[in-house]
């Protein structure tokens, strides 16, 4: 596969007008074509209509039930309907490939098959991360081909928390919130499907670290089955 093209969804109450493009240009540098959306249900239209070799998620859209976020629900809140999630879910589990980045286990909470989808999912009643600042990243899994030859980091970021995972989940990267070890990076397997999931990229700062933009493009060119570095390319 020389090219891909690369669906991407983005849009929410996070600073996605200035990461959706660092990571589109990220993707755009393994040769990719890269097509912007803000609308779940058009981007589901896309994945139903062909032509989509990967979808990767940059965005945070849910119901927004809770009281505080009543000042965001006129613009942001979402229901996901029922042609949405067969669409997605038969386009994932039916082989297709995904990148979930950030937000993408709090997105879509009246759709619990979701978190099916990630291999975990955002609990309103038990996940957490503290306020953005800087964070240990540590590399949990060096022989994987998305992170293999690179260091343990630190980056300004938010360090998600106490997921309810789906699915039995081996980290790639992981960091410390709560006193307890999280998986920040992971891959999952759902029905055809090849998924990663990265819980990092709050804002321009995450997408700018030189080896978090790494893992980003590996990540997408895992993915697409394109050429990994071995332990002696691309090392930061």
């Amino acid at each position: 596969m020389t090219r891909g093209e690369v669906l991407l969804l983005s849009g929410g109450p996070h600073p996605f007008a200035q990461t959706t493009p660092l990571l589109a240009a990220l993707i755009d540098e393994l040769g990719c074509t890269v097509t912007i959306v803000e609308d779940p249900d058009d981007a589901a239209a896309r994945l139903v209509a062909g032509h989509v070799d990967l979808f990767a998620l940059n965005t945070l859209r849910w119901r927004m039930c809770a009281d505080r976020h009543a000042p965001l629900r006129a613009e942001h809140a979402y229901v996901t309907p029922g042609p949405t999630r067969a669409a997605i879910s038969g386009w994932v589990l039916g082989g297709g490939r995904m990148l979930a980045c950030h937000g993408a286990p709090v997105c879509f909470d009246d759709w619990h098959e979701w978190g099916d989808l990630l291999g975990a999912r955002w609990s309103w009643t038990g996940s957490s991360h503290p306020p953005v600042g800087e964070i240990e990243v540590r590399i949990a899994a060096p022989g994987h081909p998305i992170v293999t030859g690179l260091d343990d980091l630190i980056i300004t970021d938010e360090c998600y928390g106490f997921l309810e995972h789906t699915a039995p989940i081996e980290p790639l990267l992981s960091g410390e919130h709560g006193g307890t070890t999280h998986p920040l990076l992971w891959e999952h397997r759902a029905g055809a499907g090849h998924v990663v999931v990265s819980l990092l990229g709050h804002g321009p700062e995450s997408f700018q670290h030189p080896t978090h933009a790494e893992i980003l493009r590996r990540s997408v060119g895992y993915l697409l089955g394109k050429p990994q570095p071995t332990t002696d390319e691309g090392v930061l």
